[in-house]
């Protein structure tokens, strides 16, 4: 298997490379990890005629904290990096937990953040989690600069909000809200498969011990990473005691609608929604609990 012929280009600045996107339009392709991107061209579902390389751009290398308590990714951040960060471990726990899932360690060495969302896989793990935290995506061009909110930028599958011409150069996690807790799980075949489900869960607690917030997100679950918002409002108010996580689970299997696939019926995808729901949600309130103990 090899690639249709393409040109090379590794772009010294970010301006630089921007404006041969600009050029080349849809024609060109950029190419940090390549760990979706290389196998669709050597496959020929992809036949770029540029490569537009980011890996000469060193400053796009960066994990960041805000003023806010935030916390920025550059477009060179690999999954690895994610992985051992003791600033996402520390400020961000979900994304910590749920990168050990991507794929296999050698993907994760060189596969990006950046890359991952931009390609938008309904499987993956790190969509959801953008959900779930209320991520925001800094997309720009040689002509434009905008930020997306997570939940306007995933349209269908491998689809975005980016324009043609767009490049997504950073991503923005805002701070968890206080007396927060998180959870990340999810059922593959195998180590390192795409999920048969996953769920992404943030919960915080009020000064009474009740939920103050929720939000849950899916992988594997629709063309997109979806939010269960009628679980998350079914919670607010209320004390997590096993009578509401038990009907909190049982209400994502209503609320969320796999297609299956051909490897589980949608069904079978149902039981995985309530199962891992009821799980994630009892091991983020109990974190919570801690976190507000301290």
């Amino acid at each position: 298997m090899k690639p249709a012929p393409f040109r090379y280009a590794a772009p010294r600045s970010i301006e630089e490379l921007l404006a041969l996107k600009a050029e080349h339009g849809d024609d060109a392709k950029f190419l940090a990890g390549g760990q979706s991107l290389i196998p669709t061209m050597n496959f020929r579902l992809a036949q770029p005629a540029v490569l537009l390389d980011l890996n000469t751009l060193p400053d796009q290398n960066f994990i960041v904290e805000t003023s806010s308590g935030g916390v920025r990714i550059g477009a060179l951040v690999r999954h690895s990096d994610i992985e051992t960060s003791e600033t996402i471990a520390r400020s961000h726990p979900l994304a910590h937990e749920a990168i050990r899932f991507v794929a296999h360690p050698q993907i994760r060495n060189r596969g990006t953040l950046c890359g991952n969302l931009a390609h938008a896989d309904p499987a993956s793990e790190m969509p959801a989690v953008m959900l779930a935290l209320g991520g925001r995506f800094h997309a720009r061009s040689a002509a434009s600069d905008r930020w997306i909110d997570a939940s306007d930028f995933f349209l269908s599958i491998f689809t975005t909000a980016l324009e043609e011409n767009e490049m997504l150069c950073e991503v923005e996690m805002p701070p968890l809200p206080p007396g927060s807790g998180t959870c990340f799980l999810e059922v593959s075949r195998r180590p390192g498969d795409f999920a048969m489900m996953g769920v992404a869960t943030v919960v915080s607690l009020d000064e009474a011990g009740r939920c103050a917030e929720a939000r849950i997100a899916y992988c594997s679950a629709g063309e997109t990473p979806l939010l269960a918002p009628g679980v998350a409002a079914s919670l607010a108010g209320e004390e997590p005691d096993e009578t509401a996580l038990l009907n909190a689970a049982r209400q994502a299997a209503e609320e969320i609608d796999p297609p299956g696939n051909v490897h589980l019926t949608s069904a079978y995808q149902k039981h995985l929604v309530a199962v891992l729901t009821g799980r994630a949600l009892r091991t983020a309130f109990a974190r919570a609990n801690t976190s507000a103990s301290q």
